[in-house]
């Protein structure tokens, strides 16, 4: 998830009663919500790299736990250092380090939530695992979670001019965090349904061996399907509500044949990053007449009619298939690109 919706989650931990146990409870589970989002400094190294370490070690079982310990004793360090507030609460240790682990812990989940997904059990295993029921930037959450720490604030500002008793925060950021759990559930409901609906289809009378379904950012009845058979990916809208899937709304990506540029391309450091990341990676060869482009698109993230085509690998080689250039970019290679991996 972005790091606001992280930031709103960490405070409406804290307003939910952390806040009242141990001073600099707000800050610390703050910073803990936010840390693991350290690896953003790979970078600087590129986009491969980047996609190589992002939600690595940091977004770990092992990482996560290290995290929240490291930003509840930093809190309680800084907290005897300079004692209690003005309201005369003291820093606890023992609270501390639980908003350092409630803190961390919320950002691994909420990042588990969306089809990008975590490696929780890093450095042991490097499988992934994703939930698939959020989008990555969440409007709908973001409202809820805004809401329901806004309203509180602003009826205090109201409360204060007219001089009546200020209400608490605690009933706004509750009311946030029940409301993420009942859109989790809802979307995780209407998940399940578009992936039976997915699975009780024939597609050009192949029956599937894989099927994803992945939310759409607003609207959680409506997902975006994809299905692979033995020669072909689709790509196709799914409404959780509906009897059935109109396979006429279908994109169709039939499977490359095999080919030494393809092998070659698939080979680099950028294509074994990439296509250990992608679910499910789709390829296409451009044969130049003495030169080749290979670009693997990952069809979780093509959204049916949108002009960018998601996650794209693309490698460059000459007519001897050795690489000549190697990049990985967010959106597609038709926009402004971060300096490749790999150039001669």
């Amino acid at each position: 998830m972005d790091n606001l919706t992280h930031t709103l989650t960490a405070v409406a931990i804290s307003q939910a009663g952390m806040s009242r146990k141990t001073r600099f409870a707000t800050v610390t589970v703050i910073a803990a919500a936010n840390l693991p989002d350290l690896d953003v400094v790979t970078w600087a190294e590129g986009t491969a790299t980047y996609l190589h370490y992002h939600r690595g070690i940091t977004h770990s079982l092992l990482g996560i736990f290290l995290i929240g310990v490291a930003a509840g004793l930093a809190a309680y360090a800084l907290g005897r250092k300079l004692g209690p507030g003005r309201k005369g609460i003291p820093a606890i240790a023992g609270w501390l380090l639980a908003c350092g682990l409630l803190g961390s812990a919320s950002h691994l989940l909420l990042d588990f939530t969306n089809s990008y997904g975590v490696r929780p059990f890093l450095p042991f295993s490097a499988r992934w695992c994703a939930w698939d029921i959020m989008f990555i930037i969440d409007p709908v959450l973001l409202f809820l979670l805004a809401a329901g720490l806004g309203v509180p604030a602003l009826f205090r500002l109201i409360s204060e001019e007219v001089g009546a008793g200020k209400p608490a925060y605690r009933t706004g950021a509750i009311f946030s965090l029940v409301a993420m759990v009942l859109l989790w559930g809802v979307r995780d409901i209407a998940h399940r349904r578009a992936v039976t609906l997915l699975d009780s289809l024939q597609f050009r009378q192949e029956n599937p061996t894989r099927i994803g379904a992945f939310p759409s950012p607003l609207n959680p009845l409506a997902w975006i399907g994809v299905a692979e058979t033995d020669t072909t990916f689709y790509v196709i809208p799914v409404r959780a509500l509906d009897d059935q899937i109109n396979l006429d709304d279908a994109q169709v990506f039939p499977k490359p044949e095999a080919s030494p540029a393809l092998d070659a391309a698939a080979k680099t450091t950028t294509g074994t990053i990439f296509l250990d990341f992608a679910r499910f990676p789709w390829g296409q060869v451009q044969d130049f007449g003495g030169s080749y482009r290979v670009a693997f698109r990952d069809l979780r993230f093509a959204m049916p009619g949108a002009q960018s085509p998601g996650f794209v690998m693309t490698v460059d080689l000459d007519k001897d298939l050795r690489v000549r250039s190697e990049s990985f970019a967010f959106r597609g290679p038709h926009e402004r690109q971060p300096r490749s991996q790999v150039s001669d």
